[in-house]
């Protein structure tokens, strides 16, 4: 069975949000860190981890990425600050 994570990762001064969807978190976190991938958070500089979900279902992941994006940004912050009020990066808890 897959597993697949909703995640949001911001800036240094949290400024810009980017919420994604993939099948490996750590992976796709040190893409975004390292710039592999150029676009949007290539550009903002977006590579601290600041919240995900996990699920084993590839569509219900991509519904929650879709309800997620669709929220205000007073919404998803409410969201980050639920489950990691200090906004601290979370990528060391996921392992490389």
């Amino acid at each position: 069975m897959s597993t697949y994570w909703v995640y949001i990762v911001t800036n240094d001064l949290n400024s810009v949000l980017y919420i994604g969807v993939t099948n490996d978190l750590a992976r796709r976190i040190e893409e975004h860190r390292q710039k592999l991938v150029p676009g949007f958070t290539a550009k903002y500089n977006l590579s601290k981890l600041v919240h995900f979900e996990e699920t084993n279902d590839v569509r219900s992941a991509i519904e929650r990425e879709k309800q997620l994006k669709g929220w205000t940004r007073k919404k998803k912050n409410k969201l980050i600050d639920s489950v990691n009020p200090k906004w601290n990066d979370l990528s060391p808890s996921i392992g490389s």
